[in-house]
């Protein structure tokens, strides 16, 4: 049940950490991808956050390492296939060409529900339309 609270409280924290850093605004993440324009480095700042917290954490907590995040990945999601092949491509694409287009990605999009964003409704439907899709032409026999 600990597990479940620490994951709730560091889900609120994360979620009022994307609201404050405004990536919840579509045009703030757009802003940051127009390289020519008018360039936000807010998004990039958000990004050395993260990275540095996560840092921290694998760091100075026991047991968060490499092995118990893999362990976490084949419960949920079957045994990872090392390398690059073509369905982490198309994926990867789909991923940057939407959200190049939308400036919402699915964190962003699940906090936006909250707030009532009409864009984030019909991110997360096309989201998990995508996942019903891929289910369906990859499912393994």
């Amino acid at each position: 049940m600990s597990k479940q609270i620490a994951a709730f409280i560091f889900g609120l924290i994360f979620g009022l950490g994307l609201i404050i850093a405004q990536m919840t605004n579509p045009a703030k993440v757009l802003a940051f991808l127009d390289v020519s324009g008018a360039w936000d480095p807010g998004l990039a700042l958000v990004m050395a956050s993260a990275l540095l917290t996560l840092g921290l954490l694998q760091r100075f907590i026991p047991g968060l390492s490499e092995e118990s995040a893999t362990q976490q990945s084949q419960a949920s999601c079957g045994t990872p296939k090392p390398g690059v092949d073509s369905k982490l491509i198309v994926g990867a694409a789909i991923f940057g060409i939407g959200w190049g287009l939308s400036g919402i990605c699915p964190g962003p999009a699940l906090v936006g529900l909250t707030s009532g964003l009409s864009g984030s409704y019909v991110f997360i439907g096309a989201m998990f339309a995508g996942f019903v899709l891929f289910y369906g032409l990859h499912r393994e026999p």
